[in-house]
């Protein structure tokens, strides 16, 4: 327990001096994760919908994958990626290894299929009916598809949180692909590994509390956002009159 608090305090103190390396550690975190997060959304949502909505041949082999994408090990994840990236893999020639670009490019591909998958699944728990007025009435495809991701914001905001979720309290990917470099590719989880190993455990219980304190800052924003939406009006009979005005 002593370590703990002793943890907290040191937390605490560094970051009301901002220590110039607990500063750069948290903005590379923030940086890294947040562009993974992205990525898996402007990727993951339109899968999502797509899936949801779309019957074809190796439909249900996609979904399977996509399943087992979910609970993919990051390890696993750094190891394929550290192939594609190393000298001598095919994508070697990029020079990508050891940095930034491949520690998001290892995240996206751990949160992409967490944000397919709730996706999917938020679609796919629309009333069936929704679909048909709406075509009834003569939408676009485009207006389907956003009537569509309006109704289902709460699941998709759930599904942007689970993404940043998983990158953010990730560590085997990021260590396999960053390399877990000073000044260069050390973020939170890495930083607080490297201090477990040196024996630095107040170092590293110190640095716990700020990524804790940082994944529920941002967590706590997109929940906020995510109950706000909840309470928009925005149910069917409101669409199909908006549709027929």
């Amino acid at each position: 327990m002593e370590a703990v608090w002793q943890g907290l305090v040191q937390a605490l103190y560094l970051l009301i001096r901002l220590d110039p390396g607990v500063m750069e550690v948290v903005f590379l975190t923030l940086r890294v994760c947040g562009l993974a997060t992205v990525i898996s959304i402007i990727t993951g949502v339109p899968v999502g919908v797509f899936l949801a909505l779309k019957e074809f041949p190796g439909k249900r082999l996609l979904v399977s994958l996509i399943n087992t994408g979910m609970g993919m090990p990051p390890v696993v994840v750094g190891l394929w990626v550290s192939f594609l990236l190393w000298r001598s893999g095919p994508l070697g020639h990029l020079g990508l290894i050891y940095t930034p670009t491949a520690m998001v490019i290892a995240q996206a591909f751990i949160a992409t299929p967490l944000v397919t998958g709730l996706t999917m699944a938020a679609i796919q728990q629309l009333p069936p009916r929704l679909k048909t007025q709406v075509i009834a009435l003569g939408a676009s495809p485009g207006q389907l598809y956003w009537t569509l991701l309006k109704e289902a914001r709460l699941g998709i905001l759930a599904a942007v949180i689970a993404g940043f979720g998983g990158v953010i309290s990730e560590v085997g990917a990021a260590a396999m692909v960053g390399g877990n470099i000073m000044h260069q590719t050390r973020v939170l989880t890495t930083a607080t590994m490297l201090e477990v190993s040196r024996g630095h455990f107040d170092i590293a219980m110190a640095l716990s509390f700020i990524l804790l304190g940082l994944a529920f800052g941002v967590t706590a924003t997109l929940t906020f956002l995510q109950q706000k939406a909840r309470a928009l009006p925005g149910n069917e009979q409101k669409l199909i009159r908006s549709f027929r005005s």
